[in-house]
């Protein structure tokens, strides 16, 4: 790898350092009684990472907050599916992926992931990409949070471009979507990749801009709702729910896929699922019943 993409991975992972660490210190305040615990991990093929994990919080029941860098001689599978071209190349990989779980049924789960790509080969100059976005699944929605989470996005993305959040949140929409229950994942947000077209370090500042603006999105819609009371109901709907979470992660999404395919590390990788989750046949809340009501959310519709 020549000086210039040595400085560029080392530019991106320093910034990608620095966000966990302060999307850690931002959830540890919104949650104001657990602390994150980390585990830091070597792989045998090159690279590793932090994986910084809080458990039954005040309002996070469980949330991990992770970064790696990891590496190897040949990109697997999952990355060339769509990219062919780069069958066979060396690659390395940096990100901060996120997800949290809350105990409160009426705040909502949420993910962000930002990262950032090259593959290499010895007659080529490196091929890279940033990639990555946040999106939102409630289980009892509530007009307002939704507004305020996609007005974030849109605003974030303005100074990229006019199309840019139309174009990111319709992708958001199509990837977090759920084939076998045609329905989507929750109410979505961002979604981009193979972003390199602007150069690097417009592309990189798209990705800061995502990464900067999720605390700003999720944070005031959980101190809103973190105390509003529930109930068993309520608890069980939420447990219920968690399951379409499980069943995206592991059927449809392309960074489990990819993080086990390449030997990374499987409790990091599985830190998205959730820490409860129930499965019901046949399940099917009754249509004007505040359950009923959420399934009208899960269509992509037009927020702001």
């Amino acid at each position: 790898m020549d000086a210039e993409a040595n400085h560029s991975v080392a530019l991106v992972e320093t910034w990608l350092r620095d966000l966990q660490d302060r999307l850690c210190a931002a959830i540890e305040q919104a949650d104001g009684s657990a602390r994150f615990a980390e585990d830091t991990w070597e792989r045998a093929e090159g690279g590793g990472g932090r994986s910084r994990v809080m458990k039954n919080g005040a309002v996070f029941e469980q949330g991990g907050v992770n970064f790696s860098r990891v590496e190897g001689s040949q990109l697997p599978a999952a990355a060339t599916a769509h990219r062919a071209e780069l069958a066979g190349r060396a690659w390395i990989a940096l990100g901060v992926s996120l997800v949290l779980h809350p105990q409160n049924p009426y705040v909502p789960t949420t993910h962000m992931n930002v990262r950032y790509f090259e593959a290499r080969a010895a007659d080529a100059p490196p091929v890279w990409w940033f990639g990555g976005g946040f999106d939102l699944t409630p289980y009892y929605p509530f007009d307002e949070d939704v507004v305020h989470w996609h007005t974030i996005a849109r605003d974030l993305c303005a100074p990229f471009g006019a199309d840019v959040y139309a174009k990111y949140k319709k992708w958001c929409d199509e990837y977090f979507f759920l084939k076998h229950r045609n329905e989507t994942r929750g109410i979505g947000g961002l979604f981009f990749d193979d972003l390199n077209a602007d150069g690097f370090e417009r592309s990189f500042a798209f990705l800061q801009a995502v990464g900067n603006g999720f605390a700003d999105a999720y944070l005031p819609i959980v101190e809103k709702r973190k105390n509003t009371a529930f109930g068993e109901r309520e608890r069980e709907f939420q447990l219920y729910r968690r399951g379409r979470y499980v069943e995206f992660n592991l059927v449809y999404d392309r960074g489990t896929l990819f993080g086990l395919q390449s030997g990374g590390r499987t409790e990091s990788i599985l830190m998205s699922l959730p820490p409860r989750v129930r499965f019901e046949y046949g399940y099917a809340p009754e249509a004007d019943s505040p359950e009923g009501r959420l399934i009208e959310y899960l269509r992509p519709r037009d927020w702001v």
